[in-house]
């Protein structure tokens, strides 16, 4: 028992110098410990910013995409200090890609006493909050919806940093006259602000080119059969079918083209720019070709932004991501240089923008308040990506 006894004693002696020992290590290392950390960051109050993306409905795909890139821009900016010393904080309004939920989104916001407004994803949902934002005084980036209905009807509060839909016609004109060299035309939207508006420019500036558009055709938003659209086009013969609206539908209407035994060529706009218009579509969208804003892996300056996305979301970054990241970075900017939260003052910085370098290039804001120069390239669907043409 004694000898036990003593055992037990001298086990708990080494124990605790053990014990002590370490302690008084850790003491000694705890100031480097700190090293590589980052300081803490006092802020002095925060901004309030809001999003207007679509979170639910048929476009949530690009909407989450663009939230996230955003909410990453803000991190960004937030780990630098905030703006005016203040942290950044978003605040999400749920447009679903639908006129009447982006009004209610807006109205949202401007409760929620946001200072400013990065958003705006489809322009039919988009245009009827204008007014909205406009009358709380409240500005924003636009940094997708790209329909010329936003330039006019623009009450002066707002700055779009896509290239709009003048822009995207060109484009869509050099691809059919300088690369597929067609002369007859059929073009479908789905009568909303974006697809309708990308529409009637196109059929403008093809037929001023001296060109025949021997089809021009609307479908409602959701159709699933086009069979009696797919027979009327064929017996007009275009060379080409434009499809200016959006991808779950066009994807469709792609796959029964050619079901249907359409061999013409087939363009699509930037609202069909979603990799998954090639899911959807299988072998069909093979060889179609897309009027796009500049997708993220084509952006030199990029890099870094895709690396930390993916590392953030676990997965990669979509077509609207960067527009949306420098949207973010661009209030920011503006907000900065008005050097107060004060409407007006900001209003009139984004107005100034001039050569403001974000991931997707330079934006300098027009008269018209919207992009100066196009962005718009072309993008073909090959072996289920999309493959910039140069």
């Amino acid at each position: 028992m004694s000898k036990k006894y003593f055992g037990l004693v001298a086990l708990v002696l080494l124990l605790s110098l053990t014990l002590f020992g370490c302690g008084g290590q850790q003491a000694e290392e705890q100031p480097g410990g700190n090293e590589g950390q980052a300081e803490e960051i006092n802020y002095d109050g925060e901004i309030k910013i809001g999003l207007m993306i679509p979170l639910t409905g048929s476009e949530a795909t690009y909407g989450k995409d663009m939230e996230n890139a955003m909410k990453m821009a803000a991190d960004e900016i937030n780990a630098e200090g905030g703006i005016l010393g203040k942290k950044l904080v978003t605040i999400s309004g749920d447009t679903a890609a639908d006129p009447q939920q982006s009004t209610s989104a807006a109205t949202k916001l401007v409760s929620s006493d946001v200072v400013s407004v990065v958003g705006g994803y489809s322009s039919g949902a988009t245009l009827p909050t204008l007014n909205v934002f406009a009358d709380a005084n409240i500005p924003q980036v636009i940094p997708v919806a790209n329909s010329t209905k936003i330039i006019d009807e623009n009450p002066g509060n707002a700055v779009q940093i896509n290239g709009t839909g003048f822009h995207q016609a060109e484009k869509a004109l050099e691809l059919f006259e300088d690369i597929w060299d067609v002369e007859k035309l059929a073009i479908v939207h789905q009568g909303d602000g974006y697809s309708e508006d990308l529409a009637k420019l196109t059929r403008e500036a093809w037929e001023e080119a001296g060109h025949e558009v021997v089809a021009f055709e609307v479908i409602n938003k959701g159709e699933q059969d086009f069979s009696s659209l797919v027979t009327s086009i064929k017996s007009k013969n275009p060379d080409a079918v434009y499809w200016t609206a959006y991808y779950a539908d066009g994807a469709l209407l792609i796959k029964q083209l050619r079901q249907g035994g359409f061999q013409g060529e087939i363009a699509v706009g930037d609202g069909s720019n979603s990799p998954k218009l090639m899911e959807i579509a299988g072998n069909a969208a093979e060889g179609v070709v897309c009027t796009s804003n500049p997708m993220v892996e084509y952006l030199p300056a990029a890099k870094e932004f895709m690396e930390n996305y993916k590392t953030n979301y676990n997965q990669d970054p979509g077509p609207y991501s960067s527009l949306a990241y420098d949207g973010m970075h661009l209030m920011k900017d503006a907000i900065e240089r008005a050097g107060s939260t004060d409407g007006d003052a900001i209003i009139k910085a984004l107005k100034e923008t001039e050569g403001f370098q974000g991931i997707s290039g330079k934006t300098t804001i027009a008269d018209n308040n919207a992009l100066a120069n196009s962005n718009f390239v072309l993008l073909e669907a090959t072996g289920g990506q999309w493959q910039l043409i140069e």
